[in-house]
């Protein structure tokens, strides 16, 4: 199925289906993207782009979110809820008028309720423990072991400090199961350290 999307492109920002994005849209132009979405559909299509700067070009997969919680602001500005919807994949994008850019895309039909396999599971929360205990993280364990398994894997990819590349790869990972190993790679790779004080990132 293909629509077109307004975007709002934004690094180090991921979005996943079933998860919720609070974001705070001050420029211009977003506040016109903003304020045509909430006229219309209320969708938003969250990608990156591959480089800062003007018009870079985008990443090929994003997630549409539907504007939840609104707050509008006296000056213009909004604070926003994004609930994510679908993955995306962008076909191309559009000549438009508009302040905000707009592409055709296609959205992606992920799996339901996808489970990781037991083993799959204790190897991730074993690999979170030591990298939350790594970075002075503060996390009510006991809850997570309540979360079901893509709740976990996607909420933990969506607010994780990765470098932009590494978020994108973890959005663009096909399966949860796919999903839950980069993880562990990404966390076991994040804490190695140069010299003993600079984190190695993936570009």
């Amino acid at each position: 199925m293909t629509r077109r999307l307004s975007i709002f492109p934004l690094p180090g920002a991921i979005l996943f289906p079933g998860l919720q994005l609070p974001l705070h849209i001050f420029e211009p132009r977003y506040r016109e993207l903003v304020g045509s979405a909430l006229a219309k559909d209320r969708l938003i299509g969250m990608i990156q782009p591959q480089r800062g700067g003007e018009g870079s070009p985008l990443y090929e997969i994003g997630c549409v979110g539907r504007i939840g919680d609104v707050e509008a602001l006296e000056d213009g500005r909004y604070n926003i809820v994004l609930e994510g919807e679908a993955r995306f994949r962008v076909l191309r994008e559009l000549d438009v008028t508009t302040a905000f850019r707009q592409v055709e895309a296609e959205l992606i039909e992920d799996p339901e309720d996808q489970i990781l396999a037991s083993v799959e599971r204790a190897g991730f929360e074993f690999e979170a423990k030591r990298f939350a205990a790594m970075q002075g993280y503060s996390v009510d364990w006991d809850s997570v072991e309540r979360l079901d398994d893509e709740t976990l894997i996607n909420g933990v990819a969506q607010i994780a400090p990765f470098d932009p590349a590494a978020k994108q790869a973890l959005l663009e990972a096909a399966t949860l199961s796919e999903r839950c190993e980069l993880m562990i790679q990404l966390m076991q790779f994040f804490a190695l350290r140069d010299d003993g004080d600079e984190i190695v990132t993936l570009q």
